[in-house]
């Protein structure tokens, strides 16, 4: 097992269809400008309501990846 280091930075994605898929939203997108993610962990839920129903979902990642 190798030593590694890792660096924490935080993202916030959103979705109109559930918070799994804000989840996904966010770690596809971190992923076209971050390389070698490994983890992330769900620190806030959050949405929009709209008339009465959930407009969109939320949620704030820390996503790790590892420094070179």
């Amino acid at each position: 097992m190798s030593d590694n280091v890792y660096k924490i930075t935080e993202v916030v994605g959103s979705s109109a269809t559930g918070i799994e898929d804000a989840i996904a939203n966010a770690v596809n997108k971190a992923s076209k400008t971050l390389r070698e993610l490994r983890w992330f962990e769900v620190v806030e839920t959050s949405g929009h309501i709209e008339g009465g129903k959930i407009g969109h979902y939320q949620v704030k990642l820390k996503i790790a990846f590892t420094l070179e």
